[in-house]
């Protein structure tokens, strides 16, 4: 009876044993805690932010306190004791007569980006409700040739950003498509390179409006007679031409930089002018050309704003301009939305490229 107990103690402890050894296969060390580092990466940014909206709502007080306390002494001066108190009530009620028009406090915003989503949703549902009611009418027209009848209502917020996105993207790819092969015959021949060089010179600092009135003389004519809106096409070209010029230098800069070791390895290979262009001077180039690549779509995203205003594209900055000139209460909050919307999506089309670079580059050291 013992015997057989020590035998049962024995297999438990060649199972345990076999356990803890299976165990041990998948044993991974928890990571150090650093302090330092979680101060640094995590506290800090969050101090931060915790300081500027901090600053940000006692700037945005003590602006509106000293607008209110003007409109008070201009009432007090023009119209009496009476009117004077009156107001200083409605402004300590905070009623919808007596808003400022200054500076809005965090909590504004935010309560202007749940107001835009709200919208958002409302217009979508509208938009569904009119093609579900015109769906029987469109197929009719249609049958016999006749256009559709489309939604024309207001855009929402989000359909305003994408259509801002849509156009920078459209701007560009035309900047890619005209700088990045201008840029390596350029880098390719020192004589061309002279010759275009004062060209470079003059237009590169030209302003986008400037861009957007030459493309807007261009456009009109060359569309004469058409029914369709213009304002698309002539806002995506005007971005192109206007951020193009970074690409274009840095791209003529990485092919004419190439090591000469490399492009006599090709020599020696006798591979054709294409071939040459694809396999060696490209690949040795791309990390000057996506530098380039990066600050037109950085540019191209800062112009755009100034380009749809004049274009009448219905766009962030149609809506800006908009908002601007509505002066509804809570105009001012919507434009700091939108200023907020436009530096996050610039950061993260930013971000885009860069990845895009690591991805394709050799070179994975690229600057953050």
């Amino acid at each position: 009876m013992k015997q057989g107990v020590t035998v049962e103690k024995a297999q438990a402890l060649s199972r345990q044993e076999s356990v803890k050894a299976f165990l041990a296969k998948f044993k991974f060390k928890l990571p150090k805690f650093d302090l330092k580092t979680v101060l640094k990466k995590v506290l800090v940014p969050l101090l931060s932010i915790v300081v500027f909206l901090s600053l940000w709502h006692f700037g945005a007080e003590a602006l509106r306190q000293r607008e209110i306390d003007h409109r008070i002494e201009k009432t007090l001066a023009d119209q009496g004791q009476a009117a004077a108190d009156s107001l200083k009530a409605c402004f300590a009620e905070n009623g919808t007569n007596c808003q400022t028009n200054t500076l809005p406090s965090p909590s504004q915003v935010w309560s202007s980006v749940l107001t835009l989503i709200d919208d958002h949703y409302i217009i979508k549902q509208d938009k569904l409700d009119f093609i579900s009611k015109t769906a029987v009418v469109n197929q009719q027209r249609l049958a016999v040739g006749q256009e559709p009848i489309v939604y024309t209502g207001r855009p929402s917020f989000i359909d305003i950003v994408l259509t801002s996105l849509k156009t920078v993207f459209a701007g560009f790819l035309l900047a890619f498509f005209i700088a990045v092969p201008i840029g390596i015959f350029i880098g390719l021949s020192d004589t061309l390179r002279n010759a275009m060089n004062w060209f470079i010179q003059v237009f590169k600092p030209v302003s986008p409006v400037v861009w957007y009135l030459l493309v807007f003389m261009i456009v009109k004519t060359m569309l004469i007679g058409s029914s369709s809106d213009n304002s698309f096409v002539i806002s995506f070209i005007s971005v192109g031409l206007c951020a193009m010029w970074a690409t274009l230098v840095n791209t003529a800069m990485g092919v004419s930089s190439v090591d000469k070791d490399y492009i006599n390895v090709a020599k020696v290979l006798k591979l054709g002018s294409f071939q040459k262009i694809f396999k060696v001077i490209l690949p040795s180039s791309l990390p000057l050309i996506f530098v380039g690549l990066r600050i037109t779509l950085s540019v191209a995203w800062m112009v755009l704003i100034a380009i749809e205003l004049l274009a009448q594209s219905p766009g962030l900055g149609l809506f800006v301009w908009e908002e601007f000139q509505n002066g509804a209460n809570d105009s001012n909050s919507k434009i700091i939305v939108a200023m907020f919307v436009i530096g996050i999506i610039g950061f993260l089309l930013d971000r885009l490229m860069l990845l895009i670079q690591n991805t394709v580059s050799f070179n994975k050291n690229a600057v953050a």
